[in-house]
């Protein structure tokens, strides 16, 4: 089975998501560090419809200015669009397989992926 997540290697629970992908032999793991190759808008956006959220419950709020910025009561074209320009607004680990699309927090929800 094919795996992408996208990965902040400072983030505690990305790094315990990875871990939990490369302990298992069944998987072709993709690892893409969102903040220094980040999604595409279009892609970005189909990650959020095939997680079955929007891009505000996709909206990364803790460390990051998206408050003061309005972010949370904006339309989902201006948070993608932030999320495109300024990468540290994408929650994390977005993990997509041929099973579908999860934000993995907690990490264990990785596992309904597999």
């Amino acid at each position: 089975m094919k795996a992408t997540i996208w990965h902040n290697p400072k983030c505690g629970t990305s790094r315990k998501t990875l871990a939990i992908l490369e302990n298992l032999k069944m998987i072709d793991l993709t690892v893409v560090e969102y903040l220094k190759d980040p999604p595409t808008r279009e892609k970005l956006a189909q990650l959020y419809t095939d997680a079955g959220i929007t891009p505000a419950e996709g909206l990364r709020i803790r460390g990051t200015d998206a408050t003061e910025r309005g972010l949370p009561d904006a339309d989902a074209d201006t948070i993608l669009d932030a999320m495109v320009a300024d990468p540290i607004l994408i929650e994390r680990p977005l993990v997509e397989t041929e099973k579908g699309v999860a934000l993995c927090r907690p990490q264990d929800k990785v596992l309904d992926l597999l």
